[in-house]
């Protein structure tokens, strides 16, 4: 893109998010690399610092967001692209949930996306135009056994692009969805080795996606090519989940 394009990517300490980052940046655009771990972000923005920036949120936290808003507004600009790309789960049977854990999982994963949408939407309206692009998961389209509470709040982000895209269309602004398989991140790796291998087994490819595999589509969508494309979700699984 250029100088006058800027992103704000959420989760962009590692992973997908970190990914993402950086392949914005290697196209010429200037990136927020928004995560709670200031730390993680900051190595993120030192692989290219002159285009990359590292700022602290809890996207879970409203007031945290609303002060990231102002933050990226006063010191780099009015954001072009949105990558609401930040995410966290914890594998475990349903029965075994606690109260606590669900109002997390329903805080990051899906009021995180709310909250910043509801933040930045604004000021692409008034600048004429802009890309969101939610990363959600496949266990939000066909859902994933262990993930039942991440499955529903990714399942809600699908619904709220889809929701996004139809009134966001009117101000030139749209709104995607990237639905990564199982992918070689930290959260993935943290899960149980059993678990892990099986799902391995279980993609056609017979391997993880690597997180610049995620990150293409996601450029992809907040590309001048994809102005004419709104309210969609794209599977990224290694054709793990080619129904649904």
């Amino acid at each position: 893109m250029s100088d006058n394009t800027i992103a704000v990517v959420t989760g962009a300490g590692s992973g997908i998010g970190r990914a993402i980052t950086l392949a914005l940046a290697a196209r010429g655009d200037r990136v927020v690399a928004a995560d709670l771990d200031l730390d993680a972000a900051k190595r993120t923005a030192e692989q290219q610092p002159d285009r990359i920036v590292a700022m602290k949120v809890d996207i879970a936290d409203a007031a945290q967001v609303q002060a990231l808003r102002d933050q990226v507004h006063a010191e780099v600009g009015v954001p072009n692209i949105l990558v609401n790309a930040a995410g966290w789960d914890r594998t475990d049977t349903f029965l075994n949930a606690t109260p606590e854990f669900a109002q997390k999982v329903v805080a990051i994963n899906y009021l995180g996306p709310v909250h910043m949408c509801s933040a930045f939407l604004p000021g692409m309206v008034e600048a004429g135009g802009g890309r969101v692009v939610n990363l959600a998961s496949d266990a939000g389209r066909v859902g994933s056994s262990g993930e039942t509470i991440y499955a529903g709040a990714k399942g809600g982000v699908i619904a709220l692009t889809k929701s996004l895209a139809r009134e966001m269309a009117r101000y030139s602004i749209t709104v995607n969805c990237v639905c990564p398989g199982p992918t070689d991140t930290p959260l993935f790796q943290a899960q149980d080795e059993k678990l892990k291998q099986a799902l391995i087994q279980a993609i056609p490819f017979r391997r993880l996606a690597r997180p610049e595999e995620v990150a293409a589509p996601a450029l992809f969508f907040a590309s001048p090519d994809a102005s004419f494309i709104t309210g969609q979700v794209l599977s990224v699984s290694g054709g793990l989940t080619m129904a649904g």
